[in-house]
């Protein structure tokens, strides 16, 4: 009978816990208290939302639609290849088709807007071997900003115009370099235009053979820079170099790199496009 005793208390005490209906307490507060608590944190979480947005808003008025407020000072800017396939890896059986087609495709998709009439329609013919400098008037903005032509015929036997597999069937495959896009880049070398030079690595020097480059000095021409932004310069077209391999050895994994030659170019260890980029080749038979 005591423990049945003390369980009735026990379950008596939380019933008048949750609701007291001689004091109108529930969970230990009149319904006052409840409305000071929820009143409170109304008040307080408002405040809060109220600075996030102050915040946010002040922040908004120091950024600029058409470049970076701040922006670090690159002193090598990224490269990349088209196609770059897995892994950056390029890897084909020149007799299958099905192997090569893929990249054939990709590199069609991409040169799309480097094809004459639209560089014609869109962009301009500029001064070669010199910047194309389009400075604002104080706070009057120059914008859109006008672009030059990058016509795909540059890029000779890899435009895809006379080769329409881009050497891939013959077992002489073209590769795209470009540099990434960096707002206000001047890129240089010495006062000429940084070009790319590729090669294999120690292990592969005897197997990638010779290479051919488009345009034939393999340089992203000066005329291109500075890169204003997306939103201000908006037909811009990335200069491209295309290396074409020769002779490379078929069967046979060749690991190449391309590096941009260029007196503001410093390679790092830790970043490898850097200024450079490292992908595999190889071509099959069997």
């Amino acid at each position: 009978m005591a423990k049945e005793d003390e369980k009735k208390e026990s379950s008596g005490e939380w019933k008048e816990f949750f609701w007291n209906p001689r004091t109108h307490e529930l969970l230990g507060r009149t319904a006052s208290s409840w409305g000071l608590i929820l009143l409170f944190y109304l008040v307080f979480y408002t405040f809060l939302a109220g600075m996030f947005c102050l915040t946010m808003y002040v922040m908004l008025l120091t950024l600029d639609d058409y470049k970076p407020t701040w922006q670090d000072r690159l002193a090598s800017p990224g490269v990349m290849i088209r196609p770059k396939g897995e892994a950056l890896e390029i890897i084909y059986n020149k007799e299958n088709t099905e192997s090569w087609d893929k990249y054939v495709q990709a590199l069609d998709n991409f040169l799309t807007p480097y094809s004459n009439p639209k560089q014609v329609m869109s962009n301009d013919e500029c001064t070669p071997d010199q910047y194309f400098y389009q400075e604002d008037s104080g706070d009057v903005r120059n914008n859109p900003k006008r672009s030059c032509q990058f016509n795909r015929t540059l890029l000779g036997d890899c435009s895809g115009i006379n080769d329409r597999t881009y050497g891939y069937q013959s077992g002489k495959p073209c590769v795209l370099i470009k540099l990434n896009r960096v707002i206000g880049m001047l890129p240089n070398n010495y006062g000429q235009s940084p070009n790319v030079t590729c090669g294999a690595k120690k292990e592969d020097s005897d197997s990638v053979g010779e290479i051919a480059y488009y345009p034939t000095d393999g340089a992203f021409n000066l005329m291109y820079y500075p890169y204003y932004g997306k939103k201000a310069q908006v037909n811009y077209s990335q200069p491209l170099v295309a290396v074409k391999f020769l002779n490379i050895t078929l069967n046979t994994d060749v690991n190449v790199e391309c590096k941009i030659n260029s007196n503001t170019t410093q390679f790092s260890e830790r970043d490898k496009f850097a200024g450079r980029v490292s992908f595999k080749l190889r071509v099959n038979t069997i």
